[in-house]
């Protein structure tokens, strides 16, 4: 890495930094327009269940699959719903719902507030002395932050239902059986756990976002641009708070 690219990774650092700050004294000064939050909660909470309900019912699927027909061939069918349970719960349904998230919501974010940015909305919004920050970003962060670990709930709830359905009608598993597994080896904590990760991912996903929003430039291939930095950003952390909460929480 050169010495410029060195000085613009740290430029790049400090102004997100200040930027986060900026977004975190917002959020908490309760000065932002709770009208517009709730139209955001409706886009990205609701206006996204039915790909949250899709892609838990699948990854429930597949996984109780691959266990059902493993545990079944060394003896151990009794462990099905516990461990079942246990990978939807803390791994599975926060971690492929926050990338479902980051994928949807994150780039609507960022292509929304990019397209404001180079059609110098947002510079008509300074100009009559609207915060930015306040205005355009906060409503979308708090939206984000309440709705993600909603979402979360009901992929916790579709990832268990269909993984006992497979279980069921492929591995022949006894229903209190199942149940029973899951009573033993799963609690609240694991629930509650995978649930509270949805709070991070929502923060940093709409973080991310918007400031790659804000920060476009070069009209519509900038908004491609920033697009695509969002959700790769948002993707790569998701992944990265996943470890480091799974760590904390479950260790």
């Amino acid at each position: 890495m050169s010495s410029k690219q060195l000085i613009r990774f740290f430029e790049g650092m400090g102004d997100f930094s200040l930027f986060f700050l900026r977004v975190v004294r917002g959020v908490f000064s309760l000065k932002f327009s709770w009208n517009r939050t709730l139209e955001q909660m409706v886009f990205m909470g609701l206006n996204s269940l039915s790909i949250t309900i899709v892609t838990a019912a699948f990854v429930g699927m597949s996984f109780a699959f691959q266990v059902v027909k493993e545990f079944v061939r060394f003896g151990a069918a009794g462990l099905v719903g516990g461990i079942l349970a246990l990978a939807v719960w803390r791994e599975l349904a926060p971690m492929m719902t926050g990338a479902v998230v980051a994928g949807r919501v994150g780039a609507a974010i960022s292509a929304e507030l990019g397209t404001m940015k180079v059609t110098e909305q947002v510079d008509a919004l300074k100009s009559l002395s609207q915060d930015v920050i306040l205005y355009l970003v906060c409503p979308r962060v708090v939206s984000l932050t309440i709705m993600m670990p909603l979402l979360i709930c009901v992929a916790d709830v579709i990832g268990y239902c269909f993984g006992f359905v497979i279980a069921y009608f492929f591995g022949s598993i006894n229903p209190s059986l199942f149940l029973n597994s899951t009573q033993n080896l799963a609690g609240s904590l694991d629930i509650l756990g995978g649930i509270f990760k949805g709070v991070f991912f929502g923060f940093f996903i709409s973080i991310i976002s918007s400031y790659q929003g804000l920060k476009t430039h070069s009209g519509a291939k900038g908004v491609g641009k920033s697009t695509r930095r969002a959700v790769v950003s948002s993707l790569i952390i998701v992944f990265i708070l996943n470890y480091f909460l799974s760590m904390v929480i479950f260790s």
